[in-house]
């Protein structure tokens, strides 16, 4: 399949190229003292992911205690509401943790472990990277802190209770925002003054390379699940690929197995309370070319041409980038990006509930939202969605904010 002269058939292989680039986006924009520590990780990454011994212990892992594969749901009940258009879930809610997150944070610990660390690093907004690293740590034996903005520490309770059990020092950040942009700032900084015994695990296809490629290449196995049990599941593709992007880990994933194919994908954005700056995180709809934690993307930007303030009800999706790769792929037109607001995901989040038994977190609801708007505006064919995790996190906020519907 070719996009834009963009050979498909190849295209995991031929991108990123060697400095780190998609087309024009992602690359290393760093300190040299910083550059090299990346450079380090590189070569570590290279090296092991070919290597029979880390493949073998990572496929053993997934199937062993994360409980890979995950299956597929047919929403039947759902899809008869909307029409003729089928609806199907992939269920990244039973993953081990209860989201995608683990895929690549099982795979970021054991390269530390590979690379001599004694601590990993990373930043958290729902907190589900944070449980997943959380718990990636103490399967392997290291230290772990997690950074998390002072506003989602109080929206997510129950996550960050579950970082404290399973042994991660989970540091509040109070500046700004105090949300997800402020804790990848704290994140950053604590890393650079102890790089040489800690690997910072970014948890989305987002900073400076190799992030937004191991991130990729870890979630990947989402996508190749999914390609190949629905075409067990009903002996065809489904008609449209659909998942919410924020930085992007779990849509790159999904997306990475149906890129070759004839399948519309969409990456739905938050569009929150509406498209005045500030009151949404879609960056990839209204934002510009620019630089930001290490790497060249779409962002949203203020007068400045800093990063602006984003708003989501998802404190997963309230970042005011996204990874280089959806900006390349957008400009391909590969994917199609689009919003959802608030109000849309929420009313979601309590039709799935309600009418399929699957609570999913308020992240994954944007995705069944569009694909619920999507189905009508289809009137037959099939829409797999990505249900990047389950809603236990975020059901006292939701009941708090919006009451029963």
């Amino acid at each position: 399949m070719n996009f834009n002269g963009t050979n498909f058939d190849t295209y995991l292989k031929d991108y990123p190229d060697e400095k780190g680039y998609f087309g024009p986006y992602g690359g290393i924009y760093v300190s040299p003292e910083l550059k090299a520590a990346m450079e380090e990780i590189a070569d570590a990454y290279y090296t092991i992911c070919k290597s029979r011994k880390f493949i073998a212990e990572l496929r053993r892992i997934r199937k062993e205690f994360q409980g890979r594969p995950t299956p597929i749901s047919h929403l039947e009940r759902l899809s008869a509401s909307l029409g003729n258009v089928q609806l199907y879930a992939k269920r990244e809610d039973l993953n081990h943790t209860g989201a995608h997150k683990l895929n690549h944070c099982m795979g970021e610990a054991l390269l530390a472990k590979y690379m001599g660390k004694k601590k990993v690093i990373a930043e958290t907004g729902a907190g589900q990277h944070g449980v997943a690293l959380a718990t990636a740590a103490a399967y392997f034996g290291l230290e772990c802190d997690i950074y998390m903005g002072q506003v989602d520490i109080e929206k997510q309770a129950p996550n960050v209770a579950r970082m404290k059990i399973l042994g991660a020092n989970v540091i509040p950040v109070t500046e700004g925002l105090a949300t997800l942009k402020e804790a990848v700032d704290a994140a950053f900084a604590a890393y650079a003054a102890d790089y040489r015994n800690c690997i910072y695990c970014i948890g989305s296809v987002v900073g400076p390379h190799p992030f937004p490629l191991m991130v990729r290449d870890f979630q990947a196995v989402v996508g190749i699940e999914a390609r190949e049990q629905f075409v067990e599941m009903t002996g065809e593709l489904p008609d449209a690929v659909v998942a919410c992007v924020g930085g992007g880990s779990n849509s790159m994933g999904m997306f990475a197995g149906f890129l070759n194919d004839p399948v519309k994908i969409y990456g739905v954005e938050p569009l929150g309370r509406g498209p005045a700056l500030g009151d949404h995180a879609a960056s990839l709809t209204y934002g510009t070319e620019g630089v930001m934690h290490g790497f060249n993307s779409i962002m949203l930007k203020d007068e400045k041409g800093g990063p602006a303030p984003v708003y989501s009800v998802a404190s997963g999706l309230d970042y005011p980038s996204s990874g280089p790769e959806h900006a390349f792929l957008r400009d391909l037109g590969r994917v199609q990006y689009d919003v959802i607001g608030d109000e849309e995901t929420i009313d979601a989040f309590f039709t799935l509930s309600r009418m399929e038994g699957i609570i999913p977190a308020i992240e994954s609801a944007h995705a069944v939202a569009y694909a619920m708007k999507l189905a009508k505006e289809m009137g037959r064919g099939s829409i797999l969605i990505n249900l990047s995790g389950r809603g236990d996190k975020d059901m006292d906020y939701v009941l708090s904010h919006y009451g029963l519907r």
